[in-house]
Formats: structure tokens, C-alpha cells, sequence
């Protein structure tokens, strides 16, 4: 029904905020973790939303991104939550993160949210897996993307690194998003790709 709405924002209120368009102050419930990417107070802002209709109310969920947006329903069709569940979700992490947590089989990571337990958050992981696209959160130097045997090799030293930090006991989200900050050349073996890896999971 409301595809997105565009206009200056004018209030914030912990995960609440206010944005006008055609003289009309639009109520939106969004994400934390959307707060600190937010623009400036009274500049332009464009919220994609998810209207929720019930008996006694309306409420409209947003967010910064059509991406960010189709998660949010993505979630909505685990049997167990609702918008309230969902935006806790996205709260508690960055829709990037729980991709990566939802590909990665890191139910631990997607427990941790208030009100999600490890049975949800293992049901999450089965409804959702398939329906997400590795490369929306990988680059395509460990998706390995297109035919060619270099995009292979650099796949296969990607995904070798990645088991190896999870052999190492690091969550396979954590593991994921140390090889994603690595620039893998074709040069590079297993080990040197898990070294570069490590290095960013020091800090």
C-alpha cells in the first residue's frame, strides 16, 4: 500500500521516528541498529515500509533499504514471529549480520536477540537459508561468482578459510565476516587468506 515515504525527518525517538511527507508527520517504527545511519534532523530521508494493519491499530515499520525491507518480511514468514519479534531481530543485529548468521548456520549469534530462543533461532536459519543469496553479504571472490577457474580457486580458498576458522571455534558469522574484509588475490593460498582473516579478527 505505501511503498516508501520521502520527506525531512523530524523526530527520533529511541525506535521510533517521525518523517514528513505532504504535510503529514508518518509515525515509523524501525530498527536500532537503522538510528546511527540516520541523517541529520530535518534533512531528507527515504523509509521503505511495511504496513501492519490489525483491528485496534496501524503501524508502519521502516527502513533504509528495499533489501533491509525484504529481510524484515522474510522473517515475517518464520512461523513464531511477528513485526515485534522481527524488528527485535534487526535490532539486535545488522540486517548484514544476520544474513551472514542465516547462512552461516550461527543460531547462537541469532539467539542472542530479546525474545528469541535457540529453537527459533534454529527455525530462522531453516525457513531463511535457501531464500538468501550468499553473495547479498559476500563478495564474489568467496561466492565465486561466474565459471572461470581463477573465480573458482579464489572461491575454494575463501570457503577453506572460512571452515578453518570455524575449526579454530570461532562462529561461522565471525568467521565469514573476517574473509569478507580480505582483498583475496589469485596469488594467495588457504593459509595466507587465514592469516589476513586472523589479523582482522584481532581488533
Amino acid at each position: 500500500m505505501i511503498s516508501y515515504i520521502r520527506g525531512p525527518l523530524t523526530e527520533i525517538d529511541e525506535d521510533v521516528i517521525v518523517v514528513e511527507g505532504a504535510g503529514v508527520g508518518y509515525n515509523i517504527k524501525v530498527p536500532k541498529s537503522l538510528l546511527d545511519e540516520l541523517p541529520d534532523m530535518g534533512k531528507e530521508v527515504r523509509i521503505y515500509t511495511y504496513l501492519q494493519v490489525r483491528e485496534d491499530a496501524m503501524s508502519l515499520f521502516g527502513f533504509l533499504t528495499r533489501q533491509d525491507l525484504k529481510m524484515f518480511k522474510q522473517l515475517l514468514g518464520v512461523n513464531g514471529i511477528g513485526p515485534k519479534g522481527a524488528l527485535g531481530l534487526l535490532s539486535a543485529m545488522r540486517p548484514d549480520d544476520l544474513r551472514l548468521a542465516i547462512i552461516t548456520g550461527d543460531a547462537k549469534a541469532i539467539s542472542k536477540a530479546p525474545g528469541i530462543g535457540s529453537k527459533t533461532a534454529q527455525r530462522v536459519i531453516l525457513d531463511l537459508k535457501d531464500r538468501i543469496a550468499i553473495d547479498e553479504v559476500m563478495p564474489a571472490a568467496v561466492v565465486g561468482q561466474g565459471e572461470s577457474g581463477r573465480e573458482s580457486s579464489l572461491a575454494d580458498a575463501g570457503r577453506e578459510a572460512i571452515d578453518a576458522l570455524t575449526a579454530l571455534g570461532y562462529s561461522g558469522m565471525e568467521a565469514a565476516k573476517a574473509v569478507r574484509q580480505v582483498e583475496i588475490t589469485e596469488s594467495m593460498t588457504v593459509e595466507e587468506v587465514l592469516k589476513a582473516s586472523l589479523k582482522h579478527l584481532a581488533f
